[in-house]
């Protein structure tokens, strides 16, 4: 062998070498499950090569739980190993360790940590992709999540005085059909139209009965985790607005079952803001979403008729509080932007969102 093959391959082992070294998930201690729950964060939209100073303003706050809403790394891969790098990657942050340490994690997914952008039931990698996010999160072997398709799920915590809170968290990428592309079609904008197909699914048939029996749960609250929109202005891009009879199919559940006290959390679209969806005979449909964690959208305001209070641009993480002892029990949303500014705030009572 000469001395410039041994050279490449020389150099080739040194870079193989560093970059296994450089992307090994941090094992470290993460919190457990808290026995009482008040205060949840979350957030969304975070490129794992970023430097994510809101997770370390949500450390520092000690929330309860805190919930990742999707693009929790910008995988874009059918490579398994490329993804299992990328979050390998966020876990090696000190921010993140912090996090893990002082809050218990839940988290969905989105189109990016998913494997591909806007992605639905037709990306070739979704179940091996599933094994690299569930792995990640430290889903237990045993775990319901392992034996079905999909990666939603649903869990209950306490507050006071036998008081619960119930966090569903959605799966709105393993099952949805193929979105509508906006070709200059009559009434559309932006990127998608909606799709008026019955038969159109968002979240499958086996996620829909799994929600029907989640929502009769007990429980004196329930958290929605979507990772994208539900009650927002039609805007043409990715959300529940683009299968307006999936929309329709949920609070045809809640009505039907009288299920009080339900409202949304959300991510996805670069921005923070708050949603009010008036909904005929059953209670408004409030969706609080902040995004994103390292993304944002400086300068551009997605119009939106459904927003009450500000729009937050910049960078933003979502807190939730809820005071178990007022009676109606009380929980105040807010968005909080990395100024440390709250840049928009509800307090509902949960008589305001029942039957």
């Amino acid at each position: 062998m000469n001395k410039e093959c041994l050279y490449v391959l020389l150099v080739m082992v040194l870079f193989s070498n560093c970059k296994k070294e450089n992307f090994v998930i941090d094992n470290g201690e993460w919190a457990d499950a808290p026995n009482r729950v008040s205060t949840i964060a979350f957030g969304s939209c975070a490129e794992e090569y970023e430097q994510q100073p809101i997770l370390q303003m949500v450390a520092d706050r000690n929330p309860d739980l805190f919930i990742y809403l999707g693009d929790n790394v910008y995988g874009d891969t059918e490579d398994m190993q490329v993804l299992e790098n990328k979050y390998a990657e966020l876990s090696q942050k000190e921010e993140f360790k912090n996090l893990a340490l002082n809050s218990y994690i839940l988290s969905t997914w989105d189109d990016h940590d998913y494997g591909e952008n806007d992605a639905g039931k037709y990306y070739p990698q979704k179940e091996a992709s599933k094994e690299v996010f569930l792995d990640f999160f430290r889903e237990p072997k045993s775990s319901e999540r392992r034996m079905r398709e999909g990666i939603y799920d649903a869990r209950i915590f306490n507050g006071d005085d036998n008081k619960k809170v119930q966090i569903i968290l959605l799966d709105t990428r393993t099952f949805r059909d193929d979105l509508i592309r906006n070709d200059g079609m009559s009434g559309c904008k932006n990127i998608y139209c909606p799709n008026p197909s019955p038969d159109s699914t968002l979240l499958g048939e086996a996620q829909w009965t799994w929600l029907e029996s989640q929502l009769q749960e007990d429980a004196d609250i329930r958290i929605i985790a979507s990772s994208i929109q539900f009650s927002h202005q039609y805007n043409g891009r990715e959300s529940w607005t683009t299968m307006p009879r999936e929309q329709e199919k949920f609070i045809g559940l809640l009505q039907t079952h009288q299920v009080n006290a339900v409202f949304f959390i959300s991510g996805d679209l670069h921005l923070g803001e708050i949603s009010k969806m008036e909904v005929d005979g059953a209670y408004p449909l409030y969706d609080i979403t902040s995004s994103g964690i390292t993304k944002n959208r400086i300068g551009y305001d997605e119009q939106n008729s459904r927003r009450i209070g500000n729009l937050e641009e910049a960078n933003n993480y979502g807190w939730i509080e809820i005071d178990w002892d007022a009676n109606p029990i009380q929980v105040t949303g807010s968005i909080i932007n990395i100024n440390g500014d709250v840049s928009n705030m509800i307090v509902l009572d949960t008589d305001e969102i029942s039957f």
